[in-house]
C-alpha cells in the first residue's frame, strides 16, 4: 500500500515538474528579453519549485495597473502644459543627434528641454548636504525631498532641522522615502517618528503591505533622489540621506564610506525636477498638487542669460514607463559620440546592447573611460560586474578603479566636450528596468568642464587596471564572476 501511494506522489510530481516546464518555455519568454527569459528557465528548469515560486514573486516587471494609468494621466496634463512652449532659445548650435535625442526622450518621458539653466557640481558628502541644508532654511513657498532612503542620523541631522524651521515658518514640507530601503536602514523607527514630530507631510514610495491593499513586486524600487526648494532650485545625483557609511555594521566593520556627486541646479529645468516629485507624490497619495504651495510654472523661474547657460532636460524611467528611457538615452550618447565616452558607475552590469555600443566606440577610435570601485559592497553584484572587464579591456576601454575604503557611488557619463548626464540611475540592468531612476541631461561645456575635474579627481586616486593584470585572475574568482553574471539577467 505505501508503496503504491510512493508511486503515486512520485507521479504527480514528475507530472507537476513536467507541467511547470512546458508552462515556463510558453510564458516567461513573452515580452521579455532574451537574455531574461533565459535565465529564468534556467532557473526554473535547475530548481523547478524554487525556480517558479521566484518567478510568481518578482517575475513582472511592471507596476501595478493603477500606478501605470496615473503615470499615463501626468505625462498627459505635462504634455499638454508643454505644448507650444518652448524654452531652450537657441538650437541653431544643437548637432543633429542631440536634437533627436532630445525627441526621444521627450517622446518616452514627456519632459521637454529648456535652456537658462546652471548646475554646479559637489563631490564633498557633508558638503552636499550642508547646501541643501542652507537652502531649505530660505524656503518660502515649499519644500520636497524624494530619496530611496532616509535615515535621521548625525550626519542629517542638520537636514532635518531644516525641515522643522521650515514647518514652523509654515512652509510647506513633503518627503517620500522609498518603503523597503528607508525601512531596513539602520534607526528606521527613530528617522519617521522625527519626521512625525517635525509635521513633515511624508509618504513611502512603492510600499510592500499586501494586507494593506498595497503590493507590487518587491523589488522594484524607487531610487531617485531629489530635492527642490521653492520652485527656484534643485539638487539631484547619486547621494541618499544617511550617513557616509550607512550605518550598519558590516560597513562600520570595513571602514567603508561612500563617494558621491550631486548636482545643485537653477533654472526653469528645476520645474521638470520638481515634476518627477509631483508625480510620484500623486502615485502614492492620490493627491494632485498643482497650487502655488508646491508647483512653479517653467516660464515663471528666472533663467540664466549668460553665454554658459545650460540647455538641460530631466529624463525620469522606471517601470511606470513602457520604453528603458534611461537605457535609450545611454545608447544614443554612446553611439553619437565623436571623441570621447567617460561613464561612472558604480554598479555596472551592462545589457548586451550596451556592450556593443561602448566597445563599439573603442573600435571606431574614441577614447573609453570606466570609472568603477576596486572593492565591492554587493557581492552578487560586484562580481556580476567583473564579468565585464575581460572583454572591456580587449575592446581597449580603460578601465580606472577608485580605491578601497571608498565605494564611488557617483553616476554620470559625459561624451566629447559638452554633453553629460548626471542622476541615480546605474549603469546596469536593475536600474534600465526595475527602479524608478531620473537623470538630467545637460549640454554645455562649462558644465563638462567641471565633470572633467571630477574625474580627473578619479585618476589621481585610484588605478589604471590593465589587461595584463586581469588575466593573471585566478580562475576561482572568474568562476564566481560568470555565475553572477547569469544570475544578474533576472528581471
Amino acid at each position: 500500500m505505501n508503496g503504491e501511494i510512493t508511486s503515486i506522489v512520485g507521479g504527480i510530481l514528475i507530472l507537476a515538474d513536467l507541467a511547470i516546464r512546458i508552462a515556463a518555455l510558453i510564458i516567461v519568454p513573452r515580452d521579455r528579453k532574451p537574455t531574461a527569459a533565459m535565465a529564468w528557465l534556467l532557473a526554473i528548469f535547475l530548481i523547478p519549485f524554487v525556480g517558479i515560486i521566484l518567478f510568481l514573486i518578482i517575475g513582472s516587471p511592471r507596476l501595478p495597473k493603477r500606478r501605470r494609468e496615473k503615470q499615463d494621466e501626468l505625462n498627459q496634463i505635462i504634455q499638454e502644459r508643454a505644448a507650444g512652449l518652448d524654452l531652450v532659445g537657441d538650437r541653431s548650435n544643437w548637432p543633429v543627434w542631440f536634437a533627436s535625442l532630445v525627441h526621444q526622450n521627450q517622446d518616452l518621458g514627456s519632459l521637454p528641454a529648456v535652456g537658462g539653466n546652471t548646475a554646479t557640481l559637489i563631490g564633498d558628502y557633508q558638503a552636499s548636504i550642508d547646501a541643501m541644508t542652507a537652502e531649505i532654511d530660505t524656503a518660502e513657498r515649499f519644500v520636497h525631498v524624494e530619496y530611496f532612503i532616509v535615515s535621521f542620523d548625525a550626519t542629517t541631522k542638520g537636514f532635518f532641522a531644516a525641515l522643522e524651521r521650515a514647518v514652523q515658518r509654515g512652509v510647506p514640507v513633503r518627503l517620500l522615502a522609498d518603503y523597503v530601503a528607508s525601512r531596513r536602514a539602520v534607526g528606521s523607527k527613530e528617522t519617521f517618528a522625527e519626521l512625525d514630530r517635525i509635521g513633515v507631510a511624508w509618504h513611502y514610495m512603492l510600499p510592500v503591505r499586501p494586507f494593506k491593499g498595497e503590493y507590487s513586486r518587491p523589488d522594484l524600487r524607487n531610487h531617485r533622489k531629489i530635492v527642490v526648494v521653492d520652485g527656484r532650485v534643485g539638487y539631484m545625483g547619486s547621494q541618499n540621506l544617511i550617513d557616509r557609511s550607512y550605518n550598519t555594521k558590516k560597513n562600520l566593520a570595513r571602514g567603508l564610506q561612500w563617494q558621491e556627486l550631486v548636482a545643485r541646479v537653477t533654472g526653469p529645468t528645476v520645474t521638470a525636477m520638481n515634476g518627477v516629485f509631483l508625480s510620484d507624490w500623486y502615485s502614492e497619495t492620490d493627491e494632485l498638487l498643482l497650487g502655488d504651495d508646491a508647483n512653479v510654472p517653467a516660464i515663471d523661474v528666472p533663467a540664466d542669460p549668460s553665454p554658459d547657460a545650460l540647455d538641460c532636460q530631466v529624463v525620469p524611467s522606471g517601470p511606470g514607463y513602457d520604453g528603458e528611457n534611461n537605457l535609450r538615452q545611454f545608447l544614443t550618447l554612446v553611439t553619437s559620440a565623436q571623441s570621447k565616452v567617460i561613464i561612472t558607475s558604480p554598479y555596472f552590469v551592462p545589457d548586451e546592447a550596451m556592450m556593443y555600443a561602448i566597445t563599439s566606440a573603442c573600435h571606431r577610435g574614441l577614447d573609453v573611460q570606466l570609472f568603477v570601485s576596486e572593492i565591492g559592497d554587493q557581492g552578487s553584484v560586484w562580481h556580476a560586474q567583473r564579468s565585464y572587464y575581460a572583454p572591456l579591456l580587449r575592446a581597449g576601454v580603460k578601465i580606472w578603479l577608485y580605491p578601497g575604503p571608498y565605494i564611488l557611488h557617483s553616476k554620470h557619463l559625459s561624451i566629447d566636450d559638452d554633453v553629460a548626464v548626471i542622476g541615480s540611475s546605474n549603469m546596469d540592468i536593475r536600474s534600465f528596468a526595475l527602479n524608478s531612476e531620473v537623470t538630467l541631461l545637460v549640454r554645455g561645456r562649462a558644465f563638462v568642464d567641471q565633470m572633467r575635474a571630477v574625474e580627473q579627481g578619479y585618476r589621481d586616486a585610484g588605478r589604471q587596471l590593465t589587461r595584463e593584470e586581469w588575466e593573471k585572475e585566478p580562475a576561482s574568482a572568474t568562476f564566481l564572476d560568470g555565475v553572477a553574471r547569469l544570475t544578474s539577467a533576472l528581471q
